[in-house]
């Protein structure tokens, strides 16, 4: 019975082996999209144009706009004035315009001494683009404000991300979406097209149980998930720079917890669908759109409407995504996730069980 199962075994992976434009696509996207989630796609904001309005351009003024000028993130374009702010902005030739007040050196020296002084800086940003707006207004309030006299008032400390990169928020993200995919999709249409085939029944009559031949069915997935997810932590740390705080060890292990999960929710897909079209889309579709919105993946749960936040516990990424985040880049270990991972391992239970018992009464 052993070795009717490992035959079976072999007889997918050669099956998989043969056809080249699944593992093409199996290996290359999820390389595509951690480099494209890496370096291209990004919440950092960069190159914002700034306009400077100064009636009496002394040398505090000349000091602050040399700070602006030296920074990465802005590009100083020159001296407007105040009427000349409206028209800049909505020609896009600058993304903020600062104005300097006509006494900003002296009010500047009150500030150092503790005396309370109207606003000496104004800030006009074009807020059209939400992101840029917000990113340029904490930025150069970081930049105008690194004055002498005025560092008392500060002291702000970046933890975990000092540098702010979103790539820290992008990569734990991106591999929950990837192996839903990967392990999900490929599992439900493979198993969708024996059906449609009519081979599914030529195996059935064979002496090894249905389960078995499911379970044989998943096994070469689960090692190309491995495989790719070997693959994605190199990227993720040698490529990306992604920390491993928590250990690769405990990363790996929920990782593999998660594409067990994956792949159970692809032998359910199986048991819905009916044609290889059917289990492409509601796997590539249905799962794909709550991992986007509802997993913590590009917007904060706790931002979520309190019936999308309810909604968002049923997601598995959810949990595989804020379990990662925090080994990854906050250092936690995988005894500090135990939650995350006893939820996981109860979604795996509760899946892979109505999946076979689902699987088992179509048989019959």
């Amino acid at each position: 019975m052993k070795s009717s199962f490992g035959s079976f075994v072999k007889k997918e992976s050669l099956h998989i082996l043969r056809d080249k434009r699944t593992m093409l696509v199996v290996m290359l996207i999820p390389v595509m999209l951690m480099i494209l989630f890496g370096f291209a796609i990004s919440t950092e904001v960069n190159n914002i144009n700034i306009a400077v309005v100064a009636n009496n351009r002394t040398d505090g003024v000349k000091d602050a706009v040399e700070r602006m000028s030296q920074n990465e993130y802005f590009t100083f374009i020159g001296y407007v004035y105040p009427d000349q702010i409206d028209g800049i902005l909505r020609s896009n030739k600058a993304n903020a315009v600062i104005v300097f007040d006509d006494d900003y050196e002296r009010k500047l020296s009150q500030i150092a001494n503790g005396v309370p002084v109207p606003p000496i800086i104004q800030v006009v940003v074009d807020a059209s683009n939400v992101n840029t707006a917000g990113m340029a207004t904490a930025y150069l309030q970081n930049i105008l404000l690194e004055h002498d006299s005025q560092q008392s008032f500060f002291d702000t400390r970046m933890l975990f991300n000092p540098q702010m990169k979103s790539a820290y928020n992008f990569v734990p993200g991106i591999m929950g979406l990837i192996f839903i995919l990967v392990c999900a999709m490929m599992t439900s249409v493979s198993i969708v097209r024996e059906k449609e085939m009519g081979t599914m029944e030529v195996l059935l009559v064979s002496p090894v149980r249905p389960v078995k031949i499911i379970c044989a069915k998943m096994v070469p997935y689960f090692l190309i998930s491995c495989i790719v997810l070997v693959l994605i932590m190199a990227l993720a740390q040698y490529l990306l720079g992604i920390p491993m705080e928590g250990g690769v060890a405990g990363i790996f292990a929920l990782s593999i917890l998660y594409l067990v999960l994956s792949l159970s929710l692809g032998l359910l897909v199986s048991t819905i669908a009916s044609t290889q079209i059917v289990a492409l889309l509601v796997s590539a579709m249905v799962m794909m759109m709550p991992i986007l919105m509802l997993s913590g993946m590009l917007f904060p749960i706790e931002n979520l409407p309190v019936f999308f936040k309810v909604v968002s516990n049923i997601v598995p990424a959810r949990w595989y995504i804020d379990a990662i985040r925090k080994m990854m880049i906050q250092g936690e270990s995988i005894v500090a996730v135990w939650k995350n991972c006893a939820i996981l391992l109860g979604m795996t239970v509760v899946i892979l069980g109505v999946s076979l018992k689902k699987f088992n009464d179509k048989l019959e």
